[in-house]
């Protein structure tokens, strides 16, 4: 683990010396947040790149709606949703996460360009998930899933949510582990939202710490949720649409950040790059607080290596111009 907060970095992708922002781009016409606007591949490409330009560190793909009661789509029209879009980004230069459930969807992603697989299944739903994700040697997030989002599997039940989770995802690494992919390489995720409700996600958010007990960077994925629009709506008003819930979006990614994740996943990329650049930036100043100055006298303290906002601040350079990330 790195010692900012015990983050961790993951094998085969760039040393953030943050809390990494990863950008959503959907390429379907049905997704609870945004689904239709990005499902030409055009669209999807030039979407990617524009959340690359205010602040984000890599890009999830992904064809195929995991909201409760969606349909699946069959593997060809996944395929063709996703593999010319990460194709499209990767040459791009942007690190390409690629979130689908399919194994075959995976390894022709990772084939096209995509650094990253992102399974809301955990290689549940599809038994040869893992072993192409440990072929190719491509770091996996491991989520907590109960099944697909439909009948009974909406609604977890859960008498101590945080202690379920934690263990089973643990059984979920063990399994994954045991299946050849490098413990390196593996992330976990909560799965916010999936067979959960809102208190189940407040509770997990409050005790992340319990997460990283399981020795693997974390990703944190709570953009636009329900769980916010019910915080937001109190206890007798409407919950706001999931396009209004970015502001406290910012805010869960802030907070996961100083709980030493390792990545949070969002749809808005702009305030959650500033956000998290914040959360770094405070972050530094207390490190820096901890360490006596041997250099200053008259009881004056200097934080020199304390980043500043300016330092930490994203580059707004547009995608492919020299500087841009």
């Amino acid at each position: 683990m790195s010692k900012q907060s015990g983050r961790g970095r993951v094998a085969g992708l760039p040393d953030w010396d943050r809390c990494a922002v990863m950008g959503v781009v959907n390429v379907t016409p049905d997704s609870f947040s945004d689904g239709g606007r990005w499902f030409d591949t055009t669209a999807a490409v030039k979407h990617g790149l524009a959340l690359v330009t205010e602040g984000a560190d890599l890009v999830d793909v992904g064809g195929e709606s995991t909201r409760p009661g969606a349909t699946r789509v069959d593997e060809a029209e996944e395929l063709r949703r996703v593999i010319p879009v990460v194709r499209g980004l990767a040459s791009d230069g942007v690190v390409v996460s690629v979130d689908t459930m399919r194994a075959s969807v995976a390894a022709q992603a990772l084939a096209a360009g995509a650094a990253l697989v992102n399974d809301v299944s955990g290689g549940l739903a599809d038994p040869e998930m893992i072993p192409v994700v440990a072929d190719a040697g491509a770091p996996f997030v491991v989520m907590h899933w109960r099944g697909f989002l439909e009948g009974g599997n909406v609604k977890g039940v859960y008498e101590d949510v945080v202690s379920e989770v934690v263990d089973e995802l643990h059984a979920r690494v063990d399994a994954v582990l045991a299946g050849g992919i490098a413990p390196d390489r593996v992330v976990v995720d909560p799965g916010l939202g999936f067979s959960k409700e809102a208190g189940h996600d407040l509770t997990l958010l409050a005790r992340l710490d319990r997460l990283h007990g399981l020795g693997h960077p974390l990703l944190v994925a709570a953009s636009r949720k329900r769980f916010l629009g019910r915080v937001l709506a109190g206890p007798e008003g409407a919950p706001p649409p999931a396009r209004e819930r970015d502001a406290a979006t910012a805010a869960v990614s802030a907070l996961a950040a100083q709980a030493g994740a390792w990545a949070v996943r969002v749809h808005e990329v702009r305030a959650t790059a500033d956000a998290v650049r914040v959360a770094r930036a405070v972050e530094g100043a207390r490190t820096d607080a901890d360490i006596p100055d041997e250099g200053v006298t008259d009881g004056a303290h200097s934080t020199p290596d304390a980043p500043t906002l300016e330092d930490t601040r994203p580059s707004r350079t547009p995608h492919g111009a020299e500087g841009a990330r």
